[in-house]
């Protein structure tokens, strides 16, 4: 058996203890106070995070909030989606919105309508995705209604005319060509419940909710109110945006390639 000794463990003072206590005590109520809005809304809402500044906020405070909405009798047709041809330029709104918002357009037939290929800048998830028209493979690129159809019907379209849903359906303020999969998560959800994963995009992507739902007249829940200033607090530059109508004029190389990129334009 060894002979040789061993030194006892130190124990902390009182003092000791109760200074360690107090710094995990400190560390422990920051936490919880940076993630507390986050889980709490009525946390939030002491905390400011539902306060937002700037031109879009000025606009979203003008809509109606109504925590009173119904689905009721919703029907996809009703908006006649790719059923109107506003603009007059002879192309289905599919095509004109993939010709505006993706790079390197191809037509299948230069100066034509139908897109055949192009390269799309996701805005939804920020990944780069090659579009080819085709059975398989069109639906990677889909055409989503930034405020949903269903979304639309809820907060006041279940009262148009035909011909004011025709017109909100095919409205190129309200479409985005995005990544087919977000658009199929995103469904009908509104800013309460989705939001792209790209963080970057967020601001403008309410902003253009916002920009919808205020030339629409449409309304807002609570909920949905909210989880846009949230988003717009980090924001108060931001402007309400416009986006050009139809794409860029048709000017093809006779690769049938455009002559200038048709990327997405937001005019302030």
């Amino acid at each position: 058996m060894s002979s040789g000794r061993f030194s006892r463990p130190r124990v902390a003072s009182p003092r000791a203890r109760c200074l360690i206590v107090i710094v995990v005590v400190a560390c422990f109520g920051f936490a919880v106070g940076l993630a507390l809005p986050y889980v709490s809304p009525p946390a939030a809402r002491i905390t400011g995070e539902y306060v937002a500044t700037g031109p879009v906020a000025d606009v979203l405070r003008t809509l109606v909030v109504d925590a009173r909405q119904s689905g009721k009798g919703y029907q996809r047709d009703e908006f006649g989606y790719r059923q109107t041809d506003d603009d007059g330029n002879g192309c289905d709104i599919r095509d004109d919105i993939l010709a505006r918002d993706l790079h390197d357009v191809r037509f299948t037939v230069a100066g034509g309508c139908v897109v055949r290929s192009g390269t799309l800048e996701d805005p939804y998830t920020g990944r780069m995705i090659a579009f080819v028209r085709g059975a398989q493979s069109s639906t990677a690129v889909q055409i989503d209604h930034v405020v949903a159809l269903e979304n639309a019907w809820r907060s006041g379209a279940s009262r148009w005319n035909r011909a004011q849903r025709y017109r909100f359906g095919n409205d190129p303020l309200n479409l985005l060509a995005v990544d087919g999969p977000a658009n199929e998560e995103k469904g009908a959800a509104s800013a309460a419940y989705w939001l792209p994963t790209n963080a970057e995009f967020r601001c403008t992507y309410v902003a253009l909710q916002v920009a919808v739902k205020a030339k629409y007249g449409l309304s807002v829940t609570p909920q949905e109110r909210e989880a846009m200033a949230a988003v717009l607090r980090g924001c108060p530059n931001q402007q309400i945006p416009s986006r050009h109508s139809t794409p860029i004029a048709h000017g093809v190389s006779p690769d049938g390639t455009r002559a200038e990129s048709s990327s997405p334009r937001y005019v302030t």
